[in-house]
Order: structure tokens, then sequence, then C-alpha cells
């Protein structure tokens, strides 16, 4: 039996196919990766591809959203994944959520520093929300970094203070937490993350 013909770089492209750039990822190679459900995302120019979110994250996710839309100053505007904050060439997060100055706001991507950055964490997005992300982020100046875990019911706030987080507050079930920053808002998981 024959082995089939090696096909060529061209072929591979017109199937929707692409091959790893030689060296580090950039946010161009990023742009040439298909739009398949996928979350792609690079940091310090590694690629990351994490699955499509579950009902109970973006349940999570649409409730945040209404809140902080709802609290939102008109100079700040409240945005939802996928959208790319894109600090430098080889870096490229997707907040779940991200609140950033409206004149921060680019065509296709940010990437000024946000004012802050919501993960709702997924047993496939954890470890990377929890520490590469956590990292990229306070390299590159998010001012404020929440973590929200729906399985514990819970809410982490962290500020940026001399290039490192360090927690303000963390709330849990019931309880309710008052943030300040980017803006005044209350914090309630039960209703936040009723799974």
């Amino acid at each position: 039996m024959a082995m089939p013909a090696m096909r060529d770089e061209g072929d591979l492209k017109a199937a929707g196919l692409v091959l790893p750039p030689t060296g580090p990822w950039t946010v161009d190679d990023l742009a040439k990766l298909p739009d398949d459900g996928l979350q792609y995302e690079l940091f310090d120019g590694m690629l990351v591809v994490s699955p499509a979110p579950v009902p109970a994250h973006q349940s999570a996710v649409v409730e945040l959203l209404a809140l902080l839309h709802a609290a939102c100053p008109r100079d700040l505007k409240v945005l939802v994944a996928p959208l790319d904050y894109q600090p430098d060439r080889f870096n490229s997060a997707q907040p779940d959520l991200l609140v950033v100055h409206r004149e921060d706001v680019g065509e296709t991507n940010i990437q000024r520093p946000l004012r802050l950055a919501v993960e709702v964490l997924s047993p496939s997005t954890k470890r990377k929300d929890l520490t590469v992300k956590l990292e990229t982020y306070a390299r590159t100046g998010v001012a404020a970094y929440w973590i929200v875990d729906p399985e514990r019911e819970t809410i982490r706030v962290l500020e940026l203070v001399d290039g490192r987080y360090e927690q303000v507050g963390e709330v849990t079930g019931d309880e309710q937490l008052t943030v300040e920053h980017p803006f005044p808002v209350t914090l309630h998981p039960a209703t936040l993350l009723d799974t």
C-alpha cells in the first residue's frame, strides 16, 4: 500500500490547520488560529488551549456581569470573554470579565492595563487561573483580580500593591463584602453563584 503524499504548508493552511511557529508564539500567530469554540491564550509565548466553559461557569459570569454593569461609572466599561487582553506581543489572556477605561478599548483587543480582571474557576482552568494568569495580570499592571469559585461559593478579592497582589477580602456563601475598586459594589456569593 502506498503512503499518502506529504502535504505542504499551503495544503495544511488551506484545510484550516495552523502550524506552530518556530520559537515563541506571538499575538500575530494567535490571530491565525480558528474560531472553533476553544479558548486560545498566550503566556510568555506559550500557547494554552482551554475548552468551552460549562453552564455553571457561564451562569456565574452572567450574574457578575449584571452586577458590575449596573454599578459601573460612565468612564469605565465592563466587558465579557472572549476578548483579548494583549499587554505585549507574547501575552494574550481572555478574562471571563474585565473592567477597563473606555478610552482603552481597542478595535480588536485591549492593550492597556485593566482596572479589573475576573476569573471564574472551572476544573479545566483552575490551575491556570490561580498561577499563570495571576502572575501575568500582576506583572502587566492589572489593578484588581477577583477569583470566583462557584464550587465553594467564594470570591477572593485581590488588589495590586507594589507589583504584587494582596488579598483585601474574601466572601463566602451568604456573607456580603463591599469592595471599592474598580468602583463600589457589594458581592454576595449566594446570589451570584447560585449553581
